[in-house]
């Protein structure tokens, strides 16, 4: 191509790609406003093609916008997603993956509106923050100008452009799974009208579930809520032409992770993490549209895009530790080949996956596969939707695949989501998909290594760190985190088989603590068979100096021939009063054949003083897994 004409091109692009300047050279700043919902996946929004949803005010955004096929959640609970999306940082570099653990960011990574504000933006959040980090009272004074229930664009400055947040939470999980059927009536159904009711008959029952009554009773919940949420969106729109904003505002519209229901948020599938994401923009600002609008896009996109395109769309400057892309305005940069995703601990539920798409298929790497994917989280046990599954599993009642998601994962998902949007068949053995397969794995070994993934520690050396320094400069330290090793460990977790089996079992004896303790996770999803030659070799970690190798080596060995050493050593660690040993020692238990031993133990463990949620959560767990307790308890998401 002509060197001439190339450059032109480029300039051309670059003009119309580009925030206008005013007559006399004063830069024009868009208006923004970002719309969040809760625990929402695009199949139950009428714009993603599902018929029977109740989403005018959504689907017209997107009719009239850009609607994205490909946009994740960074994470599959809301804190860990706020973090990402509040510092454009993955939590696998900030230490917060783990749901609600509240650990310190240094202090050059402040919440992204704060570079709004220094671009002239009045910046204002209503209201949820649950950002899970340490001091966030302090990072949520700095990054908005006003954060309240009050909050809006209405307190600025005459003619100051602004940058608003507003979270609806009528479709949270609370009211689609874990309130009680009448509260759900009380907070949704009775503001709703007839016509905009979704019957429980009107739908299609996605195959994970169960097709019976009972299920549509539940499942109406999932779109009545998010019916209720659209009509509060549309409210907030009619305040925003009412004030003459509307021709001068970016909208922004997204789900914070996948629908909470059960195999959803928590979860380390697509539908844990794939969201609904809209971008409108007036007649002024669709030149800033490199899609053009009406139209519906592919890019891939994560939360982590989100704030350096902010800050791009704003004219500020994005800051080196932001490794995000900017999807708009003037800094916009190619969507990537993969996005990496990541999900840990929700609640009680202790878990690492990462994750790997580029759109279309979608690959899940399990590293503690020996907890089913509807593994124990006491905020799901409690609604009747999960309680109905168990009930159904219990009495023989589900086919192959709803059955399935209560046992045991491999350790790895490959699913074509284009052709199988449900997830329900796993192609990672498949010779047809071995190439790509390969490649998310080559991909996730790259990132977890080069980013230097901190989430490889258990969680109680996340709050060591933290006494001194904080995770994401902590994980830098080579010497410090051996990354490369301790990954070499971890990646063998999950497989089962004979070459891998002896690779563990020769790191069982590594000066590495953490790889000490990555040889035993592995060992934990092992077959009892292959194991039970080495039941001597194992039982002499029970006196590791290392708790969380002690722990779980007692729980591999405890399953093998019900040892009464190993009995005691969980049972020692469930009565510590370090939180962190007492929840790894019931979570093992929760996932024992031989629960029975633990009865009194668990709950001794629940009433030592000063027990942390997640331990009594866990606790209630596994007495509720075996019909001791009501399925009721005060609960955190």
């Amino acid at each position: 191509m002509n060197v001439l004409f190339a450059t032109v091109l480029i300039s051309c692009f670059l003009a119309c790609n580009s925030v206008k300047a005013e007559p006399g050279g004063k830069r024009q700043q868009p208006n923004i406003l970002w719309i969040t919902i809760e625990d929402t996946s695009p199949q139950f929004i009428g714009c993603y093609g599902n018929q029977a949803a109740r989403t005018p005010v959504i689907d017209r955004l997107a009719k009239e916008g850009v609607r994205f096929t490909n946009a994740f959640s960074t994470g599959t609970v809301c804190s860990p997603s706020r973090t990402a999306i509040i510092t454009g940082v993955k939590t696998y570099c900030t230490g917060t993956g783990n749901h609600r653990s509240k650990f310190p960011l240094p202090g050059y990574i402040k919440g992204f509106p704060w570079y709004l504000q220094q671009a002239g933006y009045y910046t204002t959040n209503n209201a949820k923050t649950d950002y899970n980090i340490e001091e966030d009272s302090a990072f949520i004074k700095i990054a908005w100008n006003e954060s309240s229930q009050k909050a809006g664009w209405w307190n600025r400055k005459p003619g100051q452009p602004f940058f608003a947040v507003f979270n609806f939470n009528s479709s949270h999980q609370s009211r689609t799974m874990t309130d009680s059927y009448e509260q759900y009536e009380k907070k949704v159904l009775q503001h709703l009208e007839k016509r905009e009711v979704t019957g429980d008959t009107d739908f299609q029952v996605p195959p994970i579930y169960r097709d019976s009554p009972a299920m549509r009773k539940q499942l109406a919940r999932v779109y009545n809520s998010i019916a209720l949420t659209d009509k509060q969106i549309g409210k907030l729109l009619d305040r925003l032409k009412a004030d003459n904003l509307m021709d001068n505002t970016i909208i922004v519209f997204y789900g914070d992770h996948g629908e909470g229901i059960p195999r959803g948020k928590t979860n380390g599938i697509s539908l844990g993490f794939r969201v609904p994401f809209v971008i409108w923009f007036p007649e002024k600002y669709r030149h800033l549209s490199p899609w053009g609008t009406g139209v519906v896009s592919d890019e891939l996109i994560d939360f982590t895009d989100l704030a350096p395109t902010m800050i791009s769309l704003a004219g500020g400057e994005v800051p080196e530790h932001m490794k995000g892309r900017a999807i708009v305005g003037e800094k916009r940069q190619p969507s990537p080949e993969y996005l990496v995703l990541s999900s840990d601990r929700s609640d009680n539920g202790i878990d690492m996956v990462r994750a790997v798409t580029d759109g279309r298929y979608f690959y899940a790497r399990n590293f503690m596969p020996f907890m089913p994917e509807l593994r124990y989280i006491r905020y799901m046990e409690i609604g009747e939707i999960k309680q109905l599954m168990r009930a159904d599993f219990r009495n023989g009642l589900l086919d192959s695949l709803q059955q399935r998601l209560f046992e045991p994962r491999p350790a790895e998902f490959l699913f074509d989501t284009q052709n199988d949007p449900w997830e329900t068949r796993n192609l990672h053995k498949g010779p047809r998909f071995r190439q790509v397969l390969m490649r998310m794995q080559s991909r996730m070994k790259e990132e977890i290594l080069t980013q230097k993934d901190i989430m490889l520690l258990p969680e109680a050396e996340l709050e060591t760190i933290s006494e001194h320094s904080n995770p994401y400069e902590f994980r830098l330290n080579e010497e410090l985190f051996p990354v490369r090793e301790i990954y070499e460990a971890a990646s063998l977790s999950g497989f089962r088989d004979e070459d891998v089996l002896k690779k563990q079992l020769h790191l069982l004896d590594d000066s590495n603590e953490i790889v000490r303790y990555w040889a035993a996770v592995g060992l934990r999803s092992q077959q009892a068979g292959k194991l039970r030659p080495y039941a001597g070799r194992i039982a002499k970690l029970l006196s590791d100096t290392y708790p969380p190798v002690a722990i779980t080596a007692a729980a591999v060995l405890y399953e093998l021939n019900q040892d009464d050493r190993s009995k005691e050593c969980l049972i020692r660690y469930m009565l510590d009063e370090n939180d962190y040993w007492a929840l790894m020692s019931v979570n093992y238990a929760l996932y024992s054949d031989h629960k029975e031993a633990f009865i009194e133990s668990v709950r001794a463990c629940r009433l030592v003083e000063d027990r942390t949620y997640n331990v009594k959560a866990a606790c209630m767990d596994f007495l509720g897994s075996l019909q001791l307790v009501p399925n009721d308890m005060e609960h955190s998401q």
